[in-house]
């Protein structure tokens, strides 16, 4: 089911360090709007609002309404900064999108039948995730809320990367646009490490085993050498 975020806004005539500690003890949050062929415009955004949206993995991904003065305007999150270790977000920056200008927005990856892995199942194996999301480039409409992942048919050793997702029509890797050198690894089916070390360690028992075995042939060989060596003398 496909969500939709509706951000309620103020304009923000006062700035600055202490008008911002104002409008946070009172449970505001200072952010702005910019962006397209309006000015940027200054704002303030309810607090506990935009920590309750910026929970949900959507919200990072979608195309927003911001109602401001009576109008609503279509934004993507653009950038939030936080206190470092309290629950408090200090600033939030909201880019103005436009129908017919291409967008690029990172989009959260989804895994798929992870438990149901046949190089977990029946390989032993580990699911590792290498990202989480990807940059894409579209325009608002093609903009997808996540791009899915099935690794069901994964095994052990197989390795998705990105230029294997299936990207929905019109939206496009940030990072393929770079070149091939980008075409980074998504997921990968892995043996956990006590399970490859036991099988390094059986592969080197087993290699010095075959080295043994062709020793003690050479030696049987070297001794029937010297038989017939002795009897013709």
């Amino acid at each position: 089911m496909s969500m939709s975020f509706t951000i309620e806004a103020e304009k923000r005539d006062e700035q600055g360090s202490s008008a911002s500690r104002r409008l946070r003890r009172a449970g505001k949050l200072p952010a702005i709007l910019y962006g397209g062929e309006n000015d940027a415009q200054p704002i303030t955004l309810d607090h506990n609002a935009m920590v309750h949206n910026l929970k949900h993995d959507a919200f990072y991904s979608h195309i927003l309404s911001v109602k401001l003065d009576g109008k609503t305007e279509k934004a993507i999150l653009r950038d939030v900064q936080r206190h470092p270790f309290k629950p408090t977000i200090y600033h939030v920056d909201l880019l103005r999108v436009s129908a017919n200008q291409p967008i690029r927005v990172h989009v959260p990856l989804h895994f798929h039948n992870e438990e149901e892995c046949k190089g977990v199942k029946l390989g032993g194996g580990m699911v590792s995730r290498m990202l989480n999301d990807i940059e894409v480039e579209c325009l608002p409409g093609d903009l997808p809320e996540s791009i899915d992942i099935d690794v069901a048919e994964m095994d052990v050793g197989d390795t998705i990367h990105i230029s294997e997702l299936k990207l929905p029509k019109g939206v496009e890797s940030v990072a393929l646009m770079h070149g091939d050198d980008y075409d980074y690894a998504v997921v990968s089916v892995l043996l956990p490490r006590a399970a490859k070390a036991e099988e390094e360690d059986g592969e080197e028992v087993e290699a010095a085993e075959a080295e043994g075995t062709e020793a003690e042939g050479g030696e049987e060989a070297a001794s029937g050498d010297e038989g017939e060596s002795e009897d013709k003398e």
